[in-house]
């Protein structure tokens, strides 16, 4: 594996930013989703994937719909520069049931 000791998402290349922002605005999404949302390639995506599971900002989970494949989702609520966004930490704690 590769060392990714303080590396952040503005250290990534440019299609794992696209990737990042996809799954912020958009997200959780599958790998097919996101190919199709930010129109990079598949392999693109993957390597994209790869890079962001790699410094911890992006968590992979069984897509219920299709086991074959998996669902990706923004780890906590993670900003661009690599920090946790605090603006609604509590707004998900004070609706759910």
């Amino acid at each position: 594996m590769e060392e990714t000791d303080g590396e952040k998402i503005a250290d990534l290349p440019p299609s794992a930013k696209l990737v990042f922002k996809v799954l912020e605005y958009d997200g959780p999404l599958t790998q097919k989703q996101i190919v199709e949302e930010s129109m990079l390639s598949a392999r693109t995506v993957r390597y994209a994937l790869e890079r962001l599971e790699g410094i911890g900002v992006v968590d992979e989970d069984i897509y219920f719909a299709d086991a074959r494949q998996s669902l990706y989702r923004i780890e906590e609520a993670m900003t661009a520069d690599g920090g946790v966004d605090e603006s609604n930490s509590g707004e998900d704690a004070c609706c759910a049931e």
